[in-house]
């Protein structure tokens, strides 16, 4: 396969697998820590009005979300890429990156989980993603 293609494709594989990992552990945290009462966690309107009533444990899920959906889009797009595997796999990094800084300005949240989700979940997962990978 033309390596161009391929490399392509890799980075299209990696952003399916990570948002698919991301919003199923989103949904998965919502059944683990239960929204505030009244809440619709569906409905981002209700997510900003009741985002000052999250405790410390309602960001576990989404700092997961963010982390491992990062890790799992890194690794595929690393296995996947004909070359240039560690730029492809921060490449899947910064796509989630941007992700990220887009919820921060959006939604409310505690500046404690803005930094720690900013500098952890995502490039750090994307270059561990790529370590996983065993590639180059």
């Amino acid at each position: 396969m033309n390596p161009i293609l391929k490399n392509i494709l890799a980075l299209i594989a990696g952003i399916i697998i990570g948002s698919i990992v991301n919003i199923s552990l989103i949904m998965l945290g919502h059944t683990l820590v239960a929204p505030p009462a009244g809440m619709n966690p569906m409905d981002m309107e209700s997510l900003k009005e009741f985002m000052p009533m999250f405790t410390p444990a309602h960001f576990i899920g989404p700092f997961l979300a963010h982390a491992l959906g990062t890790l799992a889009g890194a690794f595929v797009t690393a296995k996947i890429a004909a070359n240039h595997h560690l730029k492809f796999a921060l490449g899947i990094g910064v796509w989630f990156l941007y992700g990220g800084i887009s919820m921060i300005i959006d939604f409310p949240s505690p500046m404690w989980f803005n930094v720690l989700d900013l500098l952890v979940a995502y490039l750090p997962m994307a270059w561990l993603g790529w370590k996983f990978a065993r590639v180059e």
